[in-house]
């Protein structure tokens, strides 16, 4: 299937100098007295390299379909993670640099969303929250009550995040993926 460069989106998979990448990024550039065009950074799917590429706006461009599938997290070997169909017990192993920053979010059994192009996995995408275990948390100063004072807290997964002053070691919080930062008690 074809589309417009002007279609392009972050996420899709096309076929690029006869190799299947992602995109990762996508602009619409319209310079002053030139014709308009598409900059977008691809990802390659085979080699793992990222490049910048320019597209006529109006240039077709080979789509590749897209699979997305709700996996759980099972465990880490070595650098790579370890995901698990929970319906077929199917197993696929993602490397450190696709999971990228996700990893401080990924416990035990947690569901993630994994998309495949061509039986290869592209993305780990982690739902907006989740609920994690605080692991170390220093006492709040008493005294130490003025308006939304924070503390550092580790959470199971070895990363740090502020909490307000009353959360303390063993207490289950919320968490936004996106900005990593306390949204509730558990």
């Amino acid at each position: 299937m074809s589309v417009s460069a002007n279609d392009l989106r972050k996420g899709m998979a096309i076929v690029h100098n006869t190799e299947v990448c992602v995109v990762l990024e996508v602009q619409h550039r319209t310079p002053g007295n030139l014709r308009a065009f598409v900059q977008a950074i691809i990802r390659s799917i085979r080699t793992g390299k990222s490049m910048d590429t320019r597209f006529s706006s109006t240039e077709k461009v080979e789509t590749v379909p897209l699979q997305s599938t709700k996996m759980e997290f099972s465990y880490k070997t070595g650098d790579d993670f370890v995901f698990s169909n929970p319906d077929t017990f199917e197993e696929v192993t993602v490397t450190a640099e696709l999971v990228g920053e996700s990893k401080n979010f990924l416990v035990e059994n947690g569901t993630v969303t994994i998309t495949f192009v061509a039986d290869k996995a592209v993305s780990v995408e982690l739902p907006a929250s989740v609920i994690l275990t605080v692991k170390d948390a220093p006492e709040g100063i008493k005294g130490d009550s003025s308006n939304n004072v924070q503390k550092l807290v580790v959470l199971e997964t070895g990363i740090q995040i502020s909490t307000p002053l009353f959360i303390k070691t063993g207490e289950r919080i919320k968490v936004d993926t996106r900005s990593g930062k306390y949204m509730e008690r558990a």
